[in-house]
């Protein structure tokens, strides 16, 4: 079981990876991956904990994790790697040619640890939910988690999902936003105001928890008390506040590090604010 510090240790190699990817290559989206960091690291290597050596897209007997908002693909792709899920040094072929590591993930390529494609914004949650239908059919009690961004919750197909959730009784999902306030084209309140997402979720049926995404420990306790809240008839919804562009102080607060890369005196910078503890690939 490792510490707090050794999850911390590595959500630091992880934010140097995201922005060494983004870089090489001068294209990707490393403010909300930089954001969900410690949620990535946390879930994978303290509460799912799965096997990454014997991975199948079926999942049958695992707790399985579902992206919706993809394009922050750099974060899961280096928490993938460093899991185990295959090999840290091809890291490095993000976003280029023929890689397995696209922009946003996808299936085809065949890469352990994705089974979805995902990226085009309100989908991960129904799919989620499937999923976890599948799993009560099968009498299986693994767990689903799914992410998803707080600019998605403008997309229409969210709330017919959340609809049949809690009218379903779907209650072995554990779905998670990501509150950083920021979406692509500013502010979320400034680009849809979406008013209390909490009363929202509530209102339709779901069981509504709150936590920082950017303290490690608060990310362990909150995905543990999350799994205390399952089987009780209602679908679970965290609600996570981030800080897009989280660990580097000129990526925070704004929405521009959405999907801008850093240049070289830029990247020199972040990386100097990021304890490199695994080694770079």
């Amino acid at each position: 079981m490792p510490t707090t510090d050794e999850l911390k240790s590595i959500a630091s190699q992880t934010r140097r990876d995201i922005l060494r990817m983004v870089h090489a290559v001068n294209s990707g989206h490393p403010g909300g991956s930089l954001g969900c960091t410690d949620f990535f690291v946390a879930l994978y290597h303290e509460v799912m904990k799965p096997d990454a050596k014997n991975f199948t897209m079926d999942g049958i007997g695992e707790d399985l994790f579902f992206l919706s908002n993809g394009h922050i693909s750099p974060v899961w792709y280096s928490v993938l790697a460093h899991y185990g899920y295959f090999p840290v040094s091809e890291l490095a072929t993000f976003r280029k040619l023929n890689t397995r590591l696209q922009g946003h993930p996808t299936t085809h390529e065949g890469l352990p640890g994705v089974r979805i494609a995902s990226g085009s914004l309100g989908q991960g949650l129904s799919v989620g939910i499937g999923a976890a239908l599948a799993k009560k059919l099968n009498n299986d009690k693994s767990i689903i988690y799914t992410l998803h961004g707080d600019g998605e919750m403008q997309e229409g197909q969210i709330w017919e999902a959340a609809m049949y959730a809690a009218a379903n009784k779907v209650d072995n999902i554990i779905a998670t936003i990501d509150v950083n306030g920021r979406q692509i084209d500013g502010d979320t309140d400034q680009v849809l105001n979406m008013g209390s997402l909490e009363a929202k979720w509530q209102a339709f049926g779901w069981d509504v928890m709150h936590m920082n995404g950017n303290d490690m420990q608060e990310v362990v306790n909150g995905l543990n008390k999350s799994k205390t809240l399952t089987g009780k008839g209602k679908p679970v919804m965290i609600l996570m506040k981030t800080e897009m562009g989280a660990g580097v102080d000129f990526m925070m607060g704004s929405h521009e590090w959405h999907g801008i890369a850093p240049n070289d005196a830029q990247l020199e910078k972040a990386l100097g604010q990021l304890e490199q503890t695994l080694g770079d690939y």
